[in-house]
């Protein structure tokens, strides 16, 4: 499949569950974003993306804790799942997706977060992930493994799964 045909799709399935987007990107470098920004309309379903790569920026711009930074590595679930709760703190978006890592040399290890806001609160799903290829290849396909497990996540959190019971995808 495609990256035009599974962002079409993610843009679809967002517009569907009347869900509002937000990211916050380091290990993607604002690939996810681009990659939604070439469907038509996406402007509906997507509020903004960030991307920020320092330790300082993630603790002062999306309250990242220096105690998650010190002690997990910045490819760290921990630490995408806390860049996740900092992206919806000031926003209207009722779903996230974060990536952190590194996508350098042979081998890209990137933490992902994928965070949905309802009723029942906010559920954060992390994965981390390890990529090959260049840089680029490698965070084209990891910013395609954000979008895709967007929906799948999502339908995890509506059948009542939380960030531990998820089964991994």
């Amino acid at each position: 499949m495609t990256g035009t045909k599974i962002t079409q799709q993610v843009v679809d399935y967002l517009r569907q569950h009347r869900l509002y987007l937000t990211t916050a990107e380091a290990g993607t470098a604002g690939r996810i974003i681009a990659l939604l920004a070439d469907v038509a309309g996406c402007g509906d379903v997507v509020e903004s993306g960030s991307v920020i790569y320092s330790p300082h920026a993630l603790h002062r711009l999306l309250g990242v804790s220096a105690e998650t930074l010190r002690d997990f590595n910045v490819t760290s679930p921990e630490v995408a799942r806390e860049m996740a709760l900092g992206a919806l703190r000031d926003s209207p978006a009722n779903a996230v997706i974060a990536t952190t890592g590194l996508c350098d040399g042979d081998d890209g290890t990137v933490g992902f977060a994928w965070g949905f806001v309802s009723a029942g609160g906010t559920q954060i799903f992390t994965r981390q992930q390890r990529f090959s290829g260049d840089l680029h290849a490698m965070q084209h396909a990891a910013a395609l493994h954000a979008l895709v497990n967007l929906r799948e996540f999502h339908r995890h959190m509506l059948a009542g799964a939380t960030r531990s019971d998820a089964h991994r995808p």
